[in-house]
């Protein structure tokens, strides 16, 4: 049977397509960018019609798509979310559940590179549901902008399950998908979610003039999502002969690509390449993306890997924390007594850029959170560690840079003073004399 026969043949619609989930059953779907918003509404429908219970979903990062869909609070006595990244979804849903005494969402720790063994090995997922490329005249859908997980979790299921949308761009790398290996087939045209387009505070553009100056030319760089990564990259404009080896693709990456700052050529792997394994952004960013053979995706468990991440030189990892203790410890995922996101590849990246050769690992934040009422410099971290103390190199904020390598406590201690707001350091020093740091 020739491709465009077997695609055919398994094109159906999205409640055909759902048709043979069971209750009791455990499903996947692609991360952010990659929910099949068709998919997950059929699937929603059988829940609402009470033709579904007891099914368990595990995932990184939702959007409204679920959401609006899958995730709708109603529907939670039915669905187990098994989160592994939250978002504001999930958190509107906690604050909601807070008030009713639930519990609705289960966050699942887990490193972004160990993710793929997790969902492979330890959760034994029955259907994959994601979003994918247009097919080519060989066969191959492409994972467009979610790759993550999902290109080995699409493989290990015992159902896959893909939603064909001509918006998803075709990208390459490893991130193909055969006809064969795929179940059934639904076909909806719609946008891609985007980010939100959020202002730049005055702190944003001073920290990123900083960090800016720690880049050197021929630099690979990695950098988390917002509006301080993409003021840093406007600040690299006059940089030469960069790299990207990133967990995330983002839109100030596509101007850096396209004003020729970034090149990869003195990349030691993937030379000439930028490589991903998961994009958000805008429309552009995504046209961007589309059949450009100088940007290629990759597994997490590639990407984000230390020690490839370390075989390039010069590695300068971005990242950012919501609170940092006097040790230099960091937590970048709790927040007022509840998981906020999770580790993500935090850990992954730090470990990885300060392994590479001449490598830099920041953690860049603003000193003070809700308009100035508190210190993110703090003396004990309220939540779990995502980047221990022992990892921590550059630390960042509007008040200046530390590099926290080979200092005692005490000189940490008091460089971070430094770095905190004026109008917390008298009662940190107090607090840091208590904890027998200085």
């Amino acid at each position: 049977m020739d491709n465009s026969t077997l695609y055919k043949s398994k094109l159906t619609s999205p409640e055909e397509a759902v048709a043979a989930i069971g209750s009791g059953t455990t499903i996947s779907m692609g991360m952010a960018m990659s929910e099949p918003p068709a998919l997950l509404g059929s699937l929603t429908a059988r829940v609402q019609a009470n033709e579904l219970h007891d099914v368990n979903i595990y995932y990184f990062e939702s959007t409204k798509v679920a959401g609006s869909s899958i995730l709708r609070y109603e529907l939670l006595d039915r669905i187990k979310p098994y989160c592994m990244f939250l978002s504001r979804v999930e958190r509107e849903i906690i604050k909601r559940s807070d008030q009713e005494n639930r519990k609705v969402i289960y966050y699942v720790p887990c490193a972004f590179s160990q993710s793929v063994r997790c969902l492979t090995e330890h959760v034994k997922v029955d259907t994959f549901l994601t979003t994918v490329s247009l097919m080519d005249q060989h066969g191959y859908f492409t994972l467009g902008t979610g790759n993550d997980y999902s290109s080995a979790v699409a493989k290990s299921a015992q159902r896959l399950i893909v939603e064909v949308n001509d918006q998803m761009p075709r990208v390459f790398g490893r991130s193909l998908l055969h006809v064969s290996e795929v179940d059934a087939i639904v076909e909806n045209d719609v946008s891609l979610p985007e980010l939100p387009i959020v202002a730049a505070s005055p702190e944003d553009h001073t920290i990123a003039r900083m960090i800016a100056e720690m880049v050197p030319d021929g630099a690979c760089l990695q950098m988390g999502v917002g509006s301080l990564p993409n003021l840093v990259c406007s600040e690299l404009a006059g940089h030469i002969d960069l790299g990207i080896h990133t967990e995330c693709f983002t839109p100030g990456m596509v101007d850096l690509m396209e004003k020729g700052v970034v090149n990869n050529r003195r990349k030691q792997i993937n030379i000439g390449k930028t490589v991903f394994t998961f994009a958000m952004g805008q429309k552009a960013t995504y046209e961007f993306l589309h059949n450009n053979p100088a940007v290629e995706s990759y597994p997490v468990d590639y990407v984000n890997d230390p020690a490839v991440i370390a075989k390039n030189d010069n590695v300068v990892s971005i990242n950012s924390a919501l609170e940092i203790d006097l040790n230099g410890a960091c937590n970048a995922e709790h927040l007022l007594g509840h998981q906020y996101s999770a580790s993500g590849g935090q850990l992954d990246f730090v470990r990885g850029a300060y392994a590479s050769r001449g490598g830099k690992s920041i953690i860049a934040l603003h000193s003070t959170a809700a308009h100035g009422k508190f210190s993110r410099i703090v003396p004990r971290l309220e939540g779990p560690v995502t980047t221990p103390r022992n990892d921590v190199q550059f630390i960042v904020t509007e008040f200046g840079s530390a590099d926290l390598k080979g200092k005692s406590s005490t000189e940490r201690t008091l460089a971070l003073i430094q770095l905190a707001h004026p109008q917390f350091r008298d009662d940190l020093l107090t607090k840091a004399r208590q904890l027998h740091l200085v």
